[in-house]
């Protein structure tokens, strides 16, 4: 079987935003190159998705240029609304609310977008074309303004995942529902992309599976009084991303879904962490020194094993993968003809 394409994706943010700091602070940008030199160990390509507060720090900076100098990752673009220019209040408080960019209104989106993009070209000197939503929403709005940008590669999307009950501004309808979203790669457009995908995004949707019991009774995670105890015997959905379990059970859930996706036969594996998951005291999983060292040694098992079946890609090299791929022809062949 040929090598699977493995997209190692880090949304590259500042310390502990799950604290919800007026003043963010971005230390973590000092722990990465550890973690470039483990992918590189194993012919890793990251993909740096990177916001406001990271672009302004001299420290990530001088990384990033390194690494894409060197062809050894890609810096994408990764948007919180609530704290990235032009800074326009959507709620009382968007520091404590942490609007979804989706929730503004599109002049202020396509505004911020725009802004970000600029800052991230400017300071990294290269064409943007990756891009992860804040939060994970997206919407077909925020596609169009980011091919309006020159973007091509989406990887927002986490197939069967419900962000509907995740909050954003008071009052608003939540997250994103991917609950029947397609978890293969897929250009966004429909028909208006078929004739042309060289010039449509490319959704590229993270690696999520169900879980054992999700699986034979989904109507168990619908029922608020059932959903949290479900969730304790077996989670909805699996993540090929390190949670904050002990260390045993964390890279046995990671080997495990890597080992069921291959027998699936996957188009590609997605990998996704926070860069402050790499700081001891950067996020709520990793908390000490130790917790970070467990980390490290997860990872490196977990690709040392995805290494014997996989080949690293950026975004952006998986996007050309994609358009030879002879499942995008007979794709682009049936929409054409719908």
């Amino acid at each position: 079987m040929s090598e699977t394409p493995f997209i190692v994706t880090v949304d590259t943010e500042g310390d502990n935003l799950w604290e919800k700091p007026r003043a963010i602070t971005t230390r973590n940008a000092a722990y990465l190159p550890r973690f470039q030199q483990l992918c590189e160990k194993f012919r890793f390509k990251p993909v740096y998705l990177t916001n406001h507060e990271m672009a302004m720090s001299d420290v990530f900076v001088d990384f990033a240029r390194d690494v894409v100098s060197r062809g050894a990752g890609e810096v994408g673009m990764h948007l919180h609304a609530w704290n990235s220019p032009p800074l326009e209040a959507l709620t009382a408080d968007d520091f404590h609310h942490q609007p979804y960019l989706v929730e503004y209104p599109e002049r202020v989106m396509r505004d911020k977008i725009r802004a970000v993009t600029d800052l991230l070209e400017d300071r990294v000197g290269r064409k943007m074309v990756s891009h992860r939503a804040g939060r994970w929403a997206f919407d077909a709005r925020y596609a169009g303004m980011l091919l309006d940008e020159g973007y091509l590669v989406d990887c927002s999307v986490t197939p069967g995942v419900d962000w509907r009950a995740n909050p954003g501004a008071p009052g608003g309808k939540g997250g994103s529902d991917y609950s029947a979203f397609d978890p293969s790669p897929h250009f966004l457009g429909g028909r208006d992309a078929a004739p042309a995908p060289a010039k449509a995004l490319l959704e590229v949707p993270m690696t999520v599976i169900p879980g054992r019991l999700y699986r034979w009774s989904p109507w168990l995670y619908r029922i608020p009084g059932l959903r949290s105890a479900a969730g304790r015997i077996s989670p909805a959905h699996r993540w090929l991303c390190p949670v904050p379990l002990l260390e045993k059970r964390n890279v046995e859930a990671m080997l495990g879904l890597a080992r069921h996706a291959r027998r699936a036969r996957p188009t590609h594996l997605q990998f996704m962490l926070h860069s402050c998951d790499l700081m001891p005291g950067g996020s709520p999983s990793s908390s000490s020194e130790q917790d970070v060292e467990r980390l490290y040694a997860c990872l490196e098992v977990l690709f040392e094993e995805i290494s014997t079946w996989c080949r690293g890609m950026t975004l952006a090299e998986f996007r050309e993968h994609w358009l030879r791929s002879p499942r995008t022809a007979l794709n682009v062949e049936r929409l054409a003809h719908a």
